[in-house]
């Protein structure tokens, strides 16, 4: 991902100056935006489609509004803008107004383009601060409440109470699904709901690094172990100590590390690299992975023992092709969440994009699905995503449909029984959202389903009502 570009908004009624300004401020910092009129900037600061400014430069009088009305716009859309307030008729009163109103900074006219940089500089690096204090307390708050959980499926609710139930335990986790099904968010509830959950949760990738990186990763290794050992390096069974180690990707390692983790979890103890003293750990281990594991010790590819030692408390987690009826609530999940993040917030997705949304498979599973809506989220122009918003890419991209059609053919009446059954399957049996699906009327929907005798347990027609 590219870093994060510098949002800077300078406001200033004198044409010459704020050009001259801006232009130098592009020059250290990045693209400027400006404005003239204290309206314009509050009309630019409300505007849902602009991202908050990291820092905020407005003069104190302006043709339109106040600056202090600007810093009070400024502030009421991101506790994180650094607001510098800027005079020539600057007064204590006035200073301690604007510093009330959260201003960063107070600065008296003329200020010298190097003042103002070294400001601008320390506004960025406060902005930049507070950012991370709220990244922290977010995680922090996280971390004591535990991840936001959406899904009422049955197999999924089976799978996240299971998570709740063995969590007080020391039990070791495996937590098994295809990719993107949630198995971290799995880890992190049962180690945010365990006796641990003051401890630290350390989360290793084992299909990220080859054996020996793996290794050094996970045990640690001495100075001198191998040739760019320059320094000693702690492992995460050090840094999980009284904690939770989550082990993702846990069918990707190779049979040596098998052996050393077998021993570890028999033990409790291990080296590292290079080492000699044997160390002790007290760490719970979940672990995950997307392989079929089974399969792999028929194969030899993945030791027996090891997954006897692992599987104490094994959690399966469906795909997203397996709760429809989640898709709707994730989506919304989503949606919320991604425009806060990104400043972009959006009221909701139009009828066509959930139907849309509900056809889908998902084969990237709930990732996919929250990737794609911070697509739309970025991609939208007005306050609802629609169906045009949401891009398919990759390989999970659907180009269209062609029918696997027998060389004998199929009477007419199957195909549209075959078609109009998936359409309705894919959209958890409501009629107008499987319409939207085959781009046809809800009312022309409604006659070929009672012309092919179509009926589903949750529609009235069942319990003697019209649909």
């Amino acid at each position: 991902m590219s870093p994060r570009q510098t949002r800077i908004l300078l406001v200033e009624d004198n044409d010459t100056l704020r050009r001259a300004t801006a232009r130098a401020l592009a020059e250290r910092f990045g693209p400027v935006d400006s404005e003239a009129r204290g309206d314009d900037a509050c009309a630019r600061l409300r505007d849902a489609e602009v991202e908050p400014y990291d820092v905020v430069i407005t003069d104190l009088r302006l043709p339109g509004t106040s600056g202090l009305d600007v810093v009070r716009e400024a502030r009421g859309r991101s506790e994180r803008s650094a607001i510098l307030l800027t005079t020539a008729f600057g007064s204590i009163e006035t200073a301690v107004e604007a510093m009330r109103l959260g201003a960063f900074d107070f600065l008296q006219k003329p200020v010298e383009l190097p003042e103002l940089e070294v400001r601008v500089e320390r506004a960025l690096e406060h902005a930049k601060l507070v950012r991370r204090v709220a990244t922290l307390e977010a995680e922090r708050e996280n971390h004591a409440s535990g991840p936001t959980i959406i899904g009422e499926s049955p197999a999924f609710r089976a799978a996240v109470d299971l998570a709740t139930r063995v969590a007080a335990t020391r039990s070791t986790v495996l937590v098994t699904g295809e990719t993107g099904t949630g198995k971290e968010l799995v880890a992190s509830l049962v180690h945010a709901h365990s006796k641990r959950a003051e401890g630290p949760f350390v989360k290793v990738n084992c299909a990220a690094l080859p054996e020996t990186l793996l290794e050094s990763e996970l045990f640690g290794h001495e100075r001198g172990a191998f040739t760019s050992a320059d320094r000693q390096r702690i492992g995460r069974f050090e840094q999980a100590d009284g904690g939770t180690l989550f082990m993702d990707e846990v069918g990707d390692m190779s049979p040596a590390t098998q052996a050393k983790l077998l021993r570890v979890m028999q033990d409790q103890e291990f080296h590292r690299l290079g080492g000699t003293r044997p160390l002790r750990t007290d760490v719970r281990i979940v672990a995950a992975t997307n392989r079929d594991l089974p399969a792999a010790i028929a194969e030899g590819a993945f030791r027996e023992d090891l997954y006897f030692r692992l599987n104490v408390i094994g959690i399966q987690l469906p795909p997203l092709r397996e709760r429809p009826e989640d898709l709707a609530a994730l989506s919304q999940h989503f949606l919320a969440e991604i425009g806060r993040e990104l400043g972009r917030p959006r009221e909701g997705f139009a009828e066509e994009a959930l139907a849309f949304i509900r056809s889908h498979t998902w084969p990237g599973n709930v990732r996919e699905l929250r990737n794609v809506i911070e697509r739309a989220v970025l991609l939208s122009g007005g306050p609802e995503v629609g169906v045009a918003d949401l891009v398919l890419t990759g390989a999970h991209a659907e180009r269209g449909w062609r029918p696997d059609l027998p060389a004998g053919g199929l009477p007419w009446d199957e195909i549209e029984r075959a078609v109009l059954t998936e359409a309705l399957s894919r959209t958890g049996w409501v009629q107008k959202d499987a319409a939207a699906l085959l781009g046809m009327s809800r009312r022309r929907l409604n006659y070929v389903v009672r012309r092919l005798g179509i009926t589903h347990s949750s529609w009235r027609r069942n319990r003697g009502e019209d649909p």
